[in-house]
């Protein structure tokens, strides 16, 4: 199958850096959110500055915007829906500068305890798509960084906030989620449906960043009749508009302990080359003496 045909090069011949120069001092941590209410809400509430811009042939440009949490500086971004637009704006930001990232949505509920708006944080997702076969090799399935996951469960911890955790089933086709197919997925282990998990999850590996995302629970799948809830219109805002601030602590958190555990190996990468040099000079220094 074409699908086992992984290639490990990184370049492609349509690369993010036709598109884009390198911007200095560009955020290393992004949050994204895919509700456009709840980027204007994000926009209202924080003012941001507009940093960036980037775009398709659906859309002209899409803003990056940034602003500074505790000392942070984050980007903030619109998500687009369906693996091939996400994780291709993914790769553009990577490419920018950024380095930890945070995808927060609304996923489908394959398990009848899972209220609306409840929170989930995936570990690790059911590959039932293309894209993510594209940067890692097949399987069926592929694990979220552990370490971005237990930074964005102990932020939620912190907050207080209850949150389910669990596998997620990634499809890109949103109107093939059939009964028995749903049934087959909650056997595998899955709680919840989405069309990006697995897709991020195999380009941050490929790219050796950071990934973690948060869901809030949208339409139930796990009863005989299809239910919406609020997925169509999102009348209930404001309900919605409660991960914003979630979100960017939890990407302020991933920020800070990516960047003291880099911080940390380059005073032990100074420390063995300290070493080293010691070690050739002791041993210049015998010789000499012999």
């Amino acid at each position: 199958m074409l699908l086992e045909e992984f290639d490990s090069n990184p370049v492609g011949m349509y690369d993010p850096s036709i598109l884009h120069e390198k911007i200095p001092n560009f955020p290393k941590t992004c949050v994204s959110f895919f509700s456009y209410k709840l980027m204007e809400e994000f926009v209202e509430r924080y003012k941001p500055e507009i940093v960036a811009e980037y775009g398709t042939s659906v859309m002209p440009f899409f803003s990056v915007y940034k602003i500074n949490y505790k000392g942070e500086d984050i980007a903030v971004v619109q998500a687009m829906v369906g693996e091939p637009l996400q994780v291709g704006n993914f790769d553009e930001l990577i490419f920018m500068g950024v380095k930890n990232f945070l995808l927060v949505g609304s996923c489908g509920c394959l398990e009848k305890n899972i209220e609306e708006y409840s929170l989930i944080v995936p570990t690790s997702a059911l590959r039932d798509e293309g894209t993510s076969f594209h940067y890692q090799p097949p399987s069926d399935e592929i694990e979220l960084e552990k370490e971005a996951v237990e930074v964005v469960e102990n932020t939620l911890k912190d907050l207080k906030i209850k949150y389910a955790k669990g596998k997620t089933w990634t499809t890109d086709a949103i109107f093939r989620e059939t009964k028995d197919k749903v049934e087959r997925r909650r056997s595998q282990g899955a709680i919840t449906v989405d069309m990006e998990c697995a897709g991020m999850a195999a380009v941050a590996k490929f790219r050796n960043v950071h990934f973690a995302q948060i869901f809030y629970g949208s339409d139930d799948l796990s009863l005989e009749e299809y239910d919406a809830r609020d997925l169509i219109d999102n009348k209930d805002i404001m309900k919605i508009a409660k991960i914003i601030p979630i979100g960017i602590e939890c990407a302020y958190n991933m920020a800070k302990h990516f960047n003291e555990k880099e911080q940390k190996q380059t005073v032990v990468k100074k420390s063995c080359k300290k070493q080293t040099k010691t070690k050739k000079s002791c041993k210049k220094s015998i010789k000499s003496k012999k």
